[in-house]
């Protein structure tokens, strides 16, 4: 078998042998194995035209992401909660691993978390959002949103982390599966060193590459040094990391949620939106609507006993 089609159900649902049955009903032969009882499942098969005669005819080579759509329709993968990836077998356990922090490896936007301390939440996370959607260029929305926070002391960033931040789950038994497998892991963040460094520390990343925000006298300066690491950066680290460690594109996995992650999941070999905007979601390779980190690691045909645990 060439392909495998991941099966893996959210927080608080099943996965149940009829969703197996249904998902292997859109495929030519293969085998189902389970990774995690209840929870995620293998489907190997070779690539072939679509079992569905409703299937709106593909020709020969039917791409995966036909695959992948044909198999959460047959199981109403939204309704059911279910997030489902298409990929090649040969390569799928990755040895080189970049993810994307806010809202990605914790669940907060940390520049937002910031802003409330001036009172100015609301309108910081909006210009947030729009730029993780693409609709604003991700630099100079950075500047702006920095320099509302001049004057803040940085000694608020312990707070945060200790009373705000909260590490998405999966996440640590994710990086320390891929460490103890002998992939190299690297945080890489629009945001800011301040928070990138004891984060990445919680959770087991190898680095950590982010933003370093001006501080002056103790507090912040109302702006970030420059050159911003946006969008090119991220994908300028992953082929930096890649070509130092000898790998092949193939090799490498990354994840992410906005706009600016863009560029680095369309370079990895496999490039997962995580609970991402609609956007990112659409143009990604992969995507995880429901599951929490550790669907990467059933991705990569990890089952239970082969995870480090949290």
């Amino acid at each position: 078998m060439t392909h495998v089609a991941t099966l893996v159900a959210g927080p608080g649902v099943r996965l149940e042998t009829p969703h197996v049955d249904r998902a292997m009903a859109m495929l030519p032969g293969g085998e189902a194995r389970t990774l995690s009882d209840g929870r995620a499942a293998d489907l190997l098969f070779s690539p072939g035209p679509l079992e569905d005669p409703n299937v709106a005819p593909l020709g020969e080579a039917v791409l995966l992401s036909d695959y992948r759509n044909a198999i959460a329709e047959a199981i109403d993968a939204a309704a059911a909660r279910i997030d489902v990836v298409v990929q090649p077998v040969r390569h799928r356990r990755k040895r080189l691993f970049l993810a994307d922090m806010d809202s990605t490896m914790i669940g907060q936007e940390c520049i937002d978390e910031l802003a409330d301390y001036v009172g100015l939440k609301p309108q910081v996370a909006a210009i947030t959002e729009r730029a993780m959607r693409g609709e604003l260029p991700f630099e100079p929305a950075l500047r702006e949103r920095v320099a509302l926070l001049a004057g803040l002391s940085e000694t608020i960033v312990p707070e945060i982390l200790a009373e705000r931040i909260r590490l998405t789950p999966g996440g640590r038994a994710l990086v320390r599966t891929m460490r103890a497998h002998g992939a190299y892991t690297c945080l890489v963040s629009g945001g800011f060193t301040l928070f990138t460094g004891p984060i990445s520390q919680a959770i087991g990343f190898h680095e950590h590459r982010a933003n370093v925000l001006v501080v002056e006298d103790g507090r912040l300066a109302g702006r970030v040094e420059e050159p911003i690491l946006g969008r090119a950066a991220k994908y300028a680290t992953l082929v930096e990391l890649r070509e130092r460690r000898g790998l092949g594109e193939a090799d490498t996995l990354a994840v992410g949620d906005g706009a600016n992650d863009l560029a680095m999941l369309g370079e990895a070999g496999l490039g997962v939106a995580y609970h991402a905007k609609p956007a990112v979601a659409e143009a990604a390779a992969a995507r995880i609507d429901h599951a929490d980190l550790r669907a990467l690691l059933y991705v990569q045909g990890y089952a239970d006993g082969e995870i480090v645990g949290e």
